[in-house]
Order: C-alpha cells, then structure tokens, then sequence
C-alpha cells in the first residue's frame, strides 16, 4: 500500500526556523525636539558664558587701570601721610619711597618699605598702608630716651633697649647721664645694661619717691657692678643737714630695693664715723664698704680714710 508524501505545514516550519533567522520588526527612532527643559540649559550656558567674559574684561581693566594708570602713580609727596613723629623728620620717612616715586601704588612692596622706616634710629615702630587710588598712611612709635649717653665729650640719648638716639635740636630732656655704653658696642650687650639702670631707678623710687632726680650720672661700663653718683643728698636727710656734696655708690646688678633703703637709713652714721663720705660700696653680704677708693686718691686727698661697716 502506497504511502502518502508527508505535507508540511508553513506554519510548522516557521516554527522550526531558528529565531536569530528571523526578521525582526523594525524599531522605530524617533527624533525629539528640542524642548522647554533643553532651552532653559542652553539659556544658562550662554548667560554664564556671557558673564564670565564680562568678568574677565572687568578683571582685566581693572589691573590695567591699577597698574598703569597714571591716577594710581605715586608721583607728589603730598599723597604720603605721615602720622606720630615728634622728632623723627617727615622728610627721612619720605626718603624710604624714593625709589617707588613714578610706579603704580600697588607695586610698593609695604612690608619691606616698613622694615625700612623702622630703621630710623628714632622709631621704635611702623605700619604703613595703603590707600586707593594713590595714598599711603605711615603711623611711627617712637622710642622713648630715659638718659643722657656720654659718648666722648658728646652727649646722646639712649633709650631703655640700647637704642642711641640723636638729640633733637628743639627739645629739652631732663635725664641722669649714662656712661660705660659704645656705639661699637653689641645691641645684646647694651640692652642688658640699660634694663639694668631701669630697674634701678625704679626701684629707688620705691624705697624713696623723687630718688631718681638725685641720680646725676650712672656707670654702666661693669654689667655686675651698677655705679651711681647721688647728688642733693641734703634732701633725703633730715632737716637741717648741710651739703654733703656727690657721693658714688656701688649697688652691684641687683637687689637695689634693699641696698638703697641701706643706704638712706645710714648715711648719716657712716659720715659721722668716717668723716667725709666719697664713696659706698654695697656689694658684699655682711658688710658696707665706706670710701673704698680712698687707697688710690690718698696722695692726692689726704686726711681721707677707708671705714668697713657690718651690715645689719
């Protein structure tokens, strides 16, 4: 018996086919248009873009105009403003900006302008600054003398730090006289020896106010040993006493509060006994030193004696 051929369906061949053979459907793309929210990023990159070239030209004219513009030009004396100098002279600050004269304000280099006036033996302190378009405003501290420097047979002015200071022309100190400091001395060294006559006037003036004014000249030359000369020592005693003349006393480098109250409250028995009184050493522990430097002027002052008194 004949068999009948085998009839395939399309259906079931389509089945049969492998899916990666198939056609797929095509996708369809679709092109947007640009919408409100795209406008409205494009609209702040153009703004922000616009403002920054605006910027930029701003920025630029500016350090142009700062830079070379002849209003920002320090070109008179009269744009610097020079404030707290009593004897330092407008014309010395003056001469630290020389060489900015014809340059732009903003090209001064301030802090080097300020190490420059402070310089200036007479100034302690300095701050400039400075002010658009084209001014500068230097305000000084001055230092502050408290003695007379013999120096030869000239007298300076020396401030509390070592500081020696030419005497103005025009004003009047009324200052003890300090010898024993150098120009060619170290600025440590000197310092140390003018803290030294500070503390020591202000601790006479502890024990006896007004003592300073007796002070007439203080040797500095030994930094252990402080030598004052006290004048007007007819006023620190009782009533009635004539004048006992000038009188060097050696106070060592310390403990002034002590020694001076020594020797206001026995001076007048050490001139009893001894006489004359040129002289007091106060340097040593236990006892005073009257006339110490009688050995080496007696050829010269005779009938002076050296007297040693115990210290209470």
């Amino acid at each position: 018996m004949a068999s009948e051929p085998e009839t395939y369906q399309p259906e079931a061949l389509a089945d049969e086919e492998p899916r990666y053979l198939r056609r797929q459907k095509p996708l369809e793309i679709r092109r947007r248009k640009f919408g409100r929210r795209s406008w409205q990023l494009y609209k702040r990159v153009l703004a922000g873009g616009a403002a920054a070239a605006v910027c930029g030209w701003l920025i630029y004219e500016t350090a142009h105009f700062f830079l070379y513009s002849p209003r920002v030009v320090l070109a008179r004396p009269e744009q610097i403003e020079v404030t707290g100098n009593h004897h330092v002279a407008r014309r010395a600050v003056l001469e630290k900006f020389f060489p900015d004269r014809g340059h732009s304000v903003l090209r001064v280099p301030l802090a080097e302008r300020r190490r420059a006036i402070e310089e200036i033996p007479w100034v302690g302190q300095a701050s400039v600054e400075r002010i658009l378009p084209n001014r500068f405003r230097v305000e000084l501290v001055e230092r502050t003398p408290v003695a007379f420097l013999r120096l030869g047979t000239e007298l300076a002015l020396v401030d509390g730090y070592g500081a020696i200071l030419e005497r103005p022309p025009n004003a009047a100190f009324h200052f003890p006289v300090v010898a024993g400091i150098a120009e060619t001395m170290a600025r440590e060294a000197r310092e140390q020896r003018m803290k030294l006559y500070v503390q020591f006037l202000k601790d006479i003036e502890q024990v006896r106010p007004g003592a300073a004014e007796r002070v007439s000249e203080v040797d500095l030359a030994d930094a252990r040993d402080l030598r004052a000369t006290l004048a007007g020592l007819a006023e620190m005693r009782a009533a009635g006493a004539g004048d006992l003349g000038a009188v060097l006393v050696h106070f060592g480098d310390g403990d002034f509060i002590n020694k001076f109250r020594l020797f206001v409250e026995n001076f007048a028995q050490w001139r009893a006994t001894a006489g004359r009184v040129d002289s007091v050493d106060l340097r040593f522990a236990r006892q005073v030193v009257v006339n110490p430097e009688a050995k080496t002027t007696a050829a010269r002052t005779p009938g002076r004696s050296e007297a040693r008194v115990k210290r209470r």
